[in-house]
């Protein structure tokens, strides 16, 4: 793999896609700096080099135009304290303002460009864009792995105009190394923990696990859909009907690679969508007409921490239950524990996806596990299709 280590970046300016979509508050103070903090090791293996550093991002969904809450300098300041230096700024990423900010800039010195995505051409992937940005720097570094499966100006168009100088940063090669830690699992049992609401956007990769794996346990609102298709009453619970045919699918193919699939025995039921519903458990085929199951019962949770435990590989991707409400969080909590307690015991664990990332923070269990993926949409891509184009216009 490429990364950063097997390059000397001394005299040079290295163009950095980093990924600072980050969350503020309404005095734009920053409430989560985990993906600012994840880029530092990259920032300073170049600037310890003696190299110089332009960093280049997206920040939100604003509508191809400049718009102030979206506005990279809100990142400006906080970035130069935990670097211990001025971050200089420009005010495009693009144009006369970027070329002279860039042209300027001396070894050891830190610039961020304006937001990307105020310019359509970078969702579009225009080449003549990635053209102008490649132009500001004398090597690339992609290490915004929660942006490697699009195919953009700044992830992957840009990287034609780096023939032999592109390299992976840290966050991309930590990413890489630990997905491909449980896809090429040499340590079994490996269990894979699917949760969420819908199979629909499942499907790929259970059909991509099976080979790999020798447990699937699958909670929340997908589960229903497999219920269903095996002749269970589910009340008013989350059904994918036209994914009844693709679950009994899943199940033989799981079956024929001799794959035990977990699927939930009681679940936690409630009358309506809320904390406050009236709620009672159940066993998961005879759940009452006008009840929808919010959270896998205590039996499950039981079941489900067991096979866990026996794991020596984990990857969680999705919650149990509407882990959001507290009166169905236990099946989440449950699993977030059993996957810390089998990591204690010397398992790998994997953490990937949005709402898993978010439990586990919930539950401050994220020290607790082996990894925690960066990249929701990019891991599960990944794990899909074996690559993404962020990734592939490195390698080439």
């Amino acid at each position: 793999m490429k990364t950063v280590d097997n390059y000397n970046f001394e005299n040079k300016k290295a163009l950095v896609r980093v990924d600072f979509n980050v969350p503020f508050d309404k005095e734009f103070n920053i409430t989560d700096d985990t993906r600012i903090r994840a880029a530092l090791p990259t920032i300073n293996k170049i600037l310890n080099d003696g190299g110089a550093v332009i960093l280049m991002s997206h920040l939100g969904r604003p509508k191809d135009v400049y718009e102030e809450k979206y506005s990279m300098k809100h990142v400006v300041n906080y970035l130069s304290k935990l670097l211990g230096k001025e971050v200089k700024f420009a005010s495009d990423c693009i144009g006369e303002v970027a070329k002279t900010a860039a042209n300027g800039l001396k070894s050891g010195e830190v610039l961020l460009l304006e937001n990307l995505r105020f310019h359509k051409q970078e969702t579009t992937g225009t080449e003549s864009f990635a053209q102008e940005l490649a132009s500001l720097g004398d090597v690339y570094v992609n290490d915004a792995f929660g942006t490697a499966h699009r195919a953009h100006a700044s992830t992957t168009i840009i990287a034609k105009f780096f023939p032999n100088d592109k390299v992976f940063g840290y966050v991309m090669a930590n990413e890489l190394e630990n997905i491909n830690k449980v896809l090429n699992a040499s340590e079994k049992p490996v269990t894979a923990i699917m949760g969420g609401a819908k199979v629909s956007g499942k499907i790929l990769i259970i059909e991509n696990l099976l080979d790999k794996i020798d447990n699937l346990i699958i909670g929340g609102g997908m589960s229903f859909t497999f219920v269903k298709a095996q002749g269970g009453k589910v009340g008013s619970s989350l059904v994918e009907e036209n994914k009844i045919d693709t679950a009994l699918k899943i199940l033989k193919e799981a079956k024929e690679k001799g794959v035990n699939i977990y699927i939930p025995v009681d679940a936690v039921v409630a009358d309506a969508f809320a904390n406050e519903a009236n709620k009672q458990t159940v066993d998961i085929n005879n759940i009452p007409d006008g009840w929808m199951g919010l959270d896998i019962g205590p039996l499950t949770e039981k079941k489900y921490a067991e096979v866990i435990s026996n794991s020596k590989t984990i990857l969680w991707n999705g919650p149990m239950g509407v882990f959001e409400m507290d009166n169905f969080a236990s099946g989440t909590k449950a699993v977030a524990e059993a996957i810390v307690t089998a990591t204690l015991k010397g398992a790998y664990s994997l953490i990937g996806g949005g709402d898993s990332v978010a439990a586990i923070n919930k539950y401050e269990l994220a020290d607790k596990v082996s990894y925690v993926s960066t990249g929701g949409g990019a891991l599960l891509e990944y794990i899909e299709s074996g690559s993404l184009p962020g990734i592939e216009a490195i390698e080439k």
